[in-house]
């Protein structure tokens, strides 16, 4: 391949790359401020939830009014893949789990039941870096 033409290609490889934001690393401790600030209840993960116990990140439990969600956050995003993927893998075989299970960053939310739109904005607008 001519120089002129391997130039090319790494400029439209590099240029393909610039225009993705990469993912965030959110913190336990802002995060859970940021709820607290709203008179959101947070608690400790359920102690039966050992992935979220067991967080490299730290994890906390949000009790909003019709629902909760356990926020468990990863020390690097793959650790949170990782906390994801052991959701997936201990789920009941008939039990759907896409429906209540979020990966934002570093950040993995398992919700009780479908969150309203509502919800997932107040507890997603809450991750803080």
């Amino acid at each position: 391949m001519p120089r002129v033409a391997l130039v090319a290609l790494a400029v439209a490889l590099l240029a393909a790359g610039c225009g993705k934001p990469s993912p965030k690393i959110y913190s336990e401790v802002r995060s859970r401020a940021c709820l607290h600030a709203k008179r959101i209840r947070i608690t400790p993960p359920p102690a039966s939830d050992f992935v979220a116990t067991t967080a490299l990140g730290g994890s906390f439990k949000v009790t909003l009014p019709h629902n909760f969600v356990t926020v468990s956050f990863g020390d690097t995003l793959r650790n949170a893949q990782n906390l994801d993927d052991v959701y997936h893998s201990v789920r009941g075989k008939n039990v759907g789990i896409e429906d209540v299970l979020r990966m934002q960053g570093n950040a993995v939310m398992l919700w009780h039941q479908h969150p309203t739109d509502q919800d997932l904005a107040l507890v997603q607008g809450c991750l803080r870096t």
